[in-house]
């Protein structure tokens, strides 16, 4: 079971289609997560006792086992795989707090009994409740001995997956959601409290029944056993997020020589772009006279001449007209859309490191709202804009960039990258855009409720179809 990962806040151009179709920069044509996933789990089911699996779209596991060993889910109830991470890695990850044992040798494999599972602890709570190791089981040098171990994929058996079908018939249909880490994980092992229950901390969205149901998933599987399995000699890495998957794509070289990442995966650009070692150019056109700047990535692009695009920005699925000059660190999409039954074109721009989750609970406060790196206010007026004029879909209660009603639409979507582009540039003084009454502002989150993903593969296929034929006529 690998969730798709769609509607992510924290990496916008994987929730059209998911985080498990993210391209990657290796192939021809370009790979994507769901064959990284499916080519690194090859072996487990020779090894596995009927269940299920269930894993995350927007990480990568690696590991080096010798010849002789295997990984074996075999065990009753939840097996858990484990990575030694520094422990600041665990305030964002699970963590595994294992029983006590005698020391022993520290093989590439360990099959252990665990006592419990935190969910994004602090590092106080690692250190208190027993989660932090010492020794030499780290893959990397952190100038540190102590790691905690983390967590990425997880098995339950047949007879547990039952107990779970019959939970979900005795709480009836869902009306919140259930993360399936969190919830479950933190239920299981002698150690378990029912505490974090209450806890909504790193709740999207906060229901009612919120509690209620956490509260049943506890009582049935108090008592389950939590083993996990730990791969000594692993990595794990997380491209969930803008500034992951800029670091991973462009700047982690450890990554580039594990899985062969290359600078210009299925794509027509320019020799000097694609020899740098820390440009990522996916499933793209770039014209030669084309320049990029370092720790960028462009996927599903077709760019024209004299275009310049600045350092640490994301372009996807983006028309660029020749002479533009796209600024650093920022992130541009362009999505097409259905709307009062004609096919129309927004362009989602934002800083790579806004805060799409960041909310507010009025219009008074839409001031502690970023965009481009500053205030929302302040957009606002360089647009001709007042923040009683700005709308928000869904959850009125809940403000924020996810939900404003920001985005320009266009009909065509060289222009709706455009008009995007001056609206972002106004915001510095680098050029003037004023908006007029015929303008009509989406919401990221109604954006993705009326995409029209036939007219976002149709521009792929073009892109694909112009690649093959270039590449042909090359050689």
């Amino acid at each position: 079971m690998i969730h798709a990962g769609g509607y992510s806040q924290r990496l916008p151009n994987a929730s059209a289609l998911g985080k498990i179709f993210t391209a990657l920069p290796v192939g021809n044509p370009v790979y994507q997560m769901l064959e990284l996933k499916l080519a690194m789990y090859i072996d487990f089911p020779l090894h596995m006792q009927p269940g299920v699996l269930v894993t995350c779209a927007d990480d990568i596991e690696l590991y080096s086992i010798n010849d002789t060993e295997c990984i074996v889910f075999d065990k009753p109830g939840f097996t858990a795989v484990a990575h030694p991470s520094p422990i600041s890695v665990g305030t964002t990850h699970g963590v595994f707090v294992l029983k006590p044992e005698e020391e022993s040798q520290v093989c590439e494999i360990e099959y252990r009994s665990c006592k419990c599972f935190m969910h994004k602890p602090s590092i106080s709570d690692m250190y208190e409740r027993g989660a932090v190791c010492k020794g030499a089981a780290m893959p990397f040098s952190t100038g540190n001995p102590e790691f905690v171990y983390t967590d990425s994929t997880y098995y339950f058996d047949y007879t547990t997956g039952t107990k779970l079908l019959n939970l979900l018939k005795d709480i009836g249909p869902l009306s919140c959601e259930i993360d399936a880490y969190g919830d479950f994980l933190q239920a299981l092992g002698p150690g378990a409290t029912s505490s974090y229950t209450k806890n909504t901390v790193n709740v999207t969205k906060e229901e009612s029944s919120l509690l209620e149901v956490r509260q049943k998933i506890f009582s049935s599987l108090k008592g389950t056993p939590l083993n996990v399995i730990l791969l000594n000699n692993s990595k794990f890495y997380h491209v969930g997020t803008t500034q992951e998957y800029l670091f991973h794509f462009t700047k982690d070289q450890d990554l580039r020589a594990e899985l062969g990442f290359i600078s210009d995966a299925f794509s027509i650009c320019s020799y000097e772009t694609s020899r740098k070692a820390d440009v990522c150019v996916m499933h793209s056109i770039l014209h030669p006279s084309c320049t990029v700047g370092p720790g960028t990535v462009i996927e599903y692009s077709r760019i024209g001449s004299h275009v310049t695009i600045g350092q640490n920005s994301i372009i996807s699925g983006c028309w660029i007209n020749s002479g533009q000059c796209v600024p650093p660190s920022v992130f541009m999409h362009s999505l097409a859309v259905n709307v009062d039954g004609t096919t129309g074109f927004v362009t989602i721009v934002l800083g790579v490191e806004d805060n799409l989750k960041q909310s507010v609970t009025s219009l008074s406060d839409v001031n502690e709202l970023q965009l481009f790196g500053t205030s929302l206010v302040k957009c606002l007026d360089r647009w001709g804009l007042s923040p009683e004029s700005l709308k928000f879909t869904g959850d009125r209660s809940s403000l924020s960039l996810w939900n404003a009603r920001i985005f320009l639409l266009s009909s065509d979507q060289r222009s709706s990258f455009t008009i995007s582009l001056e609206m972002m540039c106004s915001v510095h003084s680098t050029s003037s855009f004023r908006c007029t009454k015929d303008l009509r502002f989406l919401s990221l989150q109604e954006i993705l409720l009326c995409k029209n993903l036939e007219e976002m593969l149709k521009f792929r296929k073009e892109l694909s179809d112009d690649i093959c034929k270039k590449r042909s006529e090359c050689n």
